[in-house]
């Protein structure tokens, strides 16, 4: 029997036959999930494929408001409503409402991701639980009527690619910079529908924050999914949420990859994507210099509590930020706010002159407050930088947090390390 690799193993457990590469499989499905975007269109999908049925197993389904939270008009509310009013009749338990944050990080929080489970929704960026080892993956209405309904969802199996990361950086070079890099290396179209699996040294020292930054990234090189194996902080926080055991799915020796990638990362400086794409990847300190009027730090990205530190840290040592610059800090979750309020994050946030918004997706797309007019610039830890991604005529460049700070400080783009 051949080997296989973490993907062919996980669909071969949720089909119940054995399955390799381009093998097409009805597989088991343990969450489905819709947010406020896309939602209410698989909600009026599955009433009219059912006739007003009922779904299989609510305790399978999930709901997150994250896009527009809270509704910042009527169309918006009215959707929520739509969302709302379907789950008490369907008596879907797990809905998390406008006050919880992005939803695939209030997943990982409520314990509900685990590695080798199988996930789809709505939101693009659901590949990003690969972070922990789970197979989840972003689809459409129909995918999710057909979840709801049955349990089940349909997948071609996708070939793998296998990454070894060497090298050890030094800050404020970070895992943002490691991703960024590793981006303009593959670039945007050979992993186009493949799985990969991210070893070496550098993945496996990274924090939960570190891997949810680097996973949240692989739609933007369309990657089918990637995988990181738990292990260290991460694991144990899985251990401390999930419920029963925790059963981590790994690659067998003989197993067979597409191809093999090497990425040194030992001499990494900070890297920052320039307009208009993710793979357009330079050394900051190739753009120094370059104005901008509006950052942003948050996002599934990098909206953890050592996102904001790595910030504070820079901006409580500078005293302010440029009176030209409108910063923007949104927090992934409810938790992450919570834990920033203790560590005096907000204080000194809000001291030097930035805004701190309630948890959720905030600037990733046009749909939120804070979208950019016709000359604006925007430095942002995000993940897409896209022309008219957050309003036309403007541009979006990519980076770090420590970046997004330095460059606050003085309303032009700035290499980190000279604040660090």
């Amino acid at each position: 029997m051949k080997g296989k690799t973490i993907i062919e193993k996980i669909l071969t457990r949720a089909s119940g036959k054995d399955v390799y590469v381009n093998d097409r499989v009805w597989a088991e499905v343990d969450l489905a999930v819709i947010r406020d975007f896309g939602g209410p269109n698989a909600v009026l999908e599955f009433d009219k494929f059912t006739h007003n049925g009922k779904v299989k197993d609510p305790d399978k389904i999930a709901m997150t408001f994250d896009y527009q939270a809270p509704a910042k008009d009527m169309k918006v509310a009215q959707n929520q409503v739509l969302c709302r009013e379907f789950a008490k009749r369907q008596g879907i338990k797990n809905l998390f409402d406008v006050h919880w944050g992005i939803g695939q990080h209030v997943l990982l929080e409520r314990g509900m991701i685990k590695p080798g489970s199988v996930v789809v929704g709505t939101d693009s960026h659901m590949n990003l639980l690969g972070a922990v080892g789970s197979f989840s993956s972003g689809v459409g209405n129909t995918d999710i009527v057909a979840a709801w309904y049955s349990g089940k969802s349909w997948f071609r199996v996708p070939e793998t690619i296998k990454v070894v990361f060497k090298g050890k950086y030094k800050e404020p070079a970070s895992v943002k910079d490691l991703t960024l890099k590793f981006i303009r290396e593959i670039g945007m179209d050979k992993a186009n529908y493949k799985s990969l699996e991210f070893y070496g040294e550098p993945i496996d020292n990274l924090s939960l924050a570190g891997r949810l930054t680097l996973g949240s990234m692989m739609t933007e090189i369309n990657a089918k999914i990637v995988f990181i194996q738990p292990n260290g902080e991460p694991l144990e926080f899985l251990r401390q949420r999930c419920k029963g055991e925790i059963e981590i799915v790994t690659s067998d020796k003989d197993a067979h990859f597409l191809e093999e990638m090497e990425i040194n990362v030992g001499k990494l400086i900070p890297q920052i994507a320039c307009p208009h794409s993710p793979d357009n990847v330079k050394p900051v300190e190739e753009v120094e210099g370059t104005p901008f009027n509006e950052g942003f730090i948050g996002s599934c990205t990098n909206g953890r509590l050592e996102d904001f530190k790595v910030a504070a840290r820079i901006l409580k040592k500078a005293g302010k930020i440029h009176p030209e610059v409108r910063l923007i800090i949104t927090p992934a979750t409810k938790e992450v706010a919570m834990e920033m309020l203790k560590a005096g994050l907000y204080e000194i946030f809000m001291s030097v002159g930035a805004m701190v918004t309630n948890p959720g997706c905030s600037l990733c797309t046009a749909g939120h407050h804070g979208v950019l007019g016709k000359g604006d610039v925007l430095l942002s830890t995000s993940n897409r930088n896209f022309l008219g991604k957050l309003g036309k005529g403007a541009e979006v460049y990519l980076c770090s947090p420590a970046t997004v700070a330095a460059s606050a400080v003085e309303g032009k783009i700035v290499d980190p390390r000279k604040y660090w």
